[in-house]
């Protein structure tokens, strides 16, 4: 994998919707996301949510989005803008996520810093407007 940070995460986010629009883990390969990562990546979620914790390697990165999918049913990223800052890429990303056991839909805006090494993601920190809201949405009653 080559490319500056921008385009690095321009692919792994394009990797990562087609990941998601397939059904995720047991429907889609994680092959197509792993060469995004570095084999020592680092993805720090907030403790609240539902898929909360520090995440370790691509086998962490695995995972995390197999975490993720059983909290959401559908999680669509409507709209990103990149912030390029060297080796640092901060990005803004509206998204429409359903959750898998309460069917609620909630839109909310994420920001994440990632660090991107030798044209792979190294580090992720996504923050959240309201953990809260995301918790409640998919917790099972």
């Amino acid at each position: 994998m080559t490319g500056d940070a921008l385009t690095v995460l321009r692919g792994m986010y394009a990797a990562e919707q087609e990941y998601l629009d397939a059904g995720g883990p047991g429907r889609a390969s994680f092959d197509t996301l792993a060469p995004f990562f570095a084999a020592d990546v680092v993805l720090h979620q907030a403790a609240a949510l539902p898929y909360g914790g520090t995440w370790r390697g691509r086998a962490g990165m695995e995972r995390f989005f197999a975490a993720m999918s059983t909290a959401w049913a559908r999680f669509e990223m409507l709209e990103q803008e990149f912030h390029p800052a060297g080796d640092v890429v901060v990005v803004r990303t509206e998204v429409r996520a359903t959750g898998r056991a309460t069917g609620r839909v909630l839109e909310f805006p994420i920001l994440q810093t990632v660090r991107v090494a030798d044209g792979r993601i190294t580090e992720v920190w996504p923050f959240y407007w309201d953990t809260a809201a995301i918790a409640d949405a998919c917790a099972a009653s």
